[in-house]
């Protein structure tokens, strides 16, 4: 780590000194890419030189301690290493978080899906609850959610509902939802208080710019067609939904939320771009069936991530042994607590893996 740091203080000053040179100051693009870059290594550089101020009091005080004199000198030597070791704990774990490689995708919007999965109508009105506590989670953050595509039954629970999340860093705190959750509950159907177990299945996936998936018009059918729902005067009279198909990965989505043929086309193909830049990326990682297996899965219960078990008030994520209480503030979107967990354990994980 200290060699990387070194590099990272030396790639500072030189793009430092490069900032001065006149070639660099006449041309404002040149200028901004290397601005840029210098700002991202001066946090990093900044904590370095904190990091090195640390070790050479340390280095001081201990000294103070082979040195035979005031006792009482002594104890304040012993006390200011104490505190200076706890500092340089912290910034040592600090900078070994700021040195793993980042995830390109962090910071953008996302693109959500939730279906039912084994459990019948409970398992459906549960997807709607997990819709509700995204959305709301998303409201907390000040990001807008815009549906895609719902399909919803009679009684009010949901089959499948894709929906667009827009907010910097969506990616970076969702991405871990990922998977199937269970749900322990006695549901509003049920007469007799039977618990029933029921799942839902959560995938996401970050919006991808068009520059990025290369789609040829050749290779999409697309059809148009009554959008259906619960009422509404545009429902079944105009034909507006847009449901594409992409021939050669098979992939369909579909979008007729909006009252306009127009922003559901634009809609599905960023739908569709995602998937597609979703299923090059599993490609490159040459895990497809594993990664693709491990997002969404088939909703089968033995592949759960997390259970939502109501009477006992209490939510538990398996992947990271965690289980916290108060569903009912989680289920309002309450989920900073949970989600800094994950993303806590899982960057730990990156980071034993990259250091061994």
């Amino acid at each position: 780590m200290l060699e990387r740091l070194e590099n990272i203080v030396e790639r500072y000053n030189e793009l430092e000194r490069e900032m001065t040179y006149g070639e660099v100051i006449s041309n404002p693009k040149a200028l901004q890419k290397i601005a840029q870059e210098r700002a991202s290594l001066e946090p990093i550089v900044e904590k370095c030189s904190s990091l090195k101020a640390i070790l050479r009091q340390m280095q001081e005080a201990r000294q103070i301690l082979d040195d035979d004199i005031d006792e009482e000198l002594r104890e304040m030597a012993e006390a200011e290493i104490e505190d200076l070791e706890e500092k340089r704990q912290q910034l040592e774990h600090e900078l070994k978080m700021d040195l793993m490689p980042k995830d390109p995708n962090d910071e953008r919007n996302i693109i959500m899906e939730i279906r039912a999965g084994t459990g019948g109508d409970e398992a459906g009105l549960f997807a709607g609850d997990l819709f509700r506590m995204y959305s709301r989670y998303a409201a907390i953050r000040n990001w807008n959610v815009e549906i895609i595509d719902m399909n919803e039954t009679s009684i009010g629970s949901i089959k499948e509902v894709v929906f667009e999340i827009n907010g910097r860093g969506a990616y970076s705190r969702l991405k871990y939802e990922s998977g199937v959750h269970r749900v322990q509950r006695v549901p509003t159907t049920e007469s007799s208080g039977r618990i029933h177990t029921s799942t839902a299945t959560v995938a996401v996936l970050p919006e991808a710019e068009e520059v990025e998936v290369d789609i040829s018009e050749n290779d999409l059918r697309i059809d148009i067609f009554h959008s259906g729902g619960a009422g509404g005067q545009n429902v079944n009279k105009v034909a507006t939904a847009v449901r594409i198909t992409h021939y050669p990965t098979g992939i369909v989505v579909t979008c007729q939320d909006e009252r306009s043929q127009l922003k559901n086309r634009t809609k599905a193909m960023s739908v569709l771009r995602a998937k597609l830049l979703d299923l090059e990326t599993r490609k490159q990682k040459s895990e497809i069936t594993e990664q693709r297996r491990s997002q969404v899965g088939t909703g089968e219960r033995v592949e759960k991530i997390r259970t939502y078990n109501f009477p006992q008030d209490r939510l538990t994520d398996h992947r990271i042994g965690l289980s916290v209480h108060n569903l009912e503030k989680i289920m309002e979107g309450n989920l900073d607590e949970l989600l800094d967990a994950l993303a806590t354990e899982f960057q730990a994980r990156l980071l034993e893996a990259e250091l061994s």
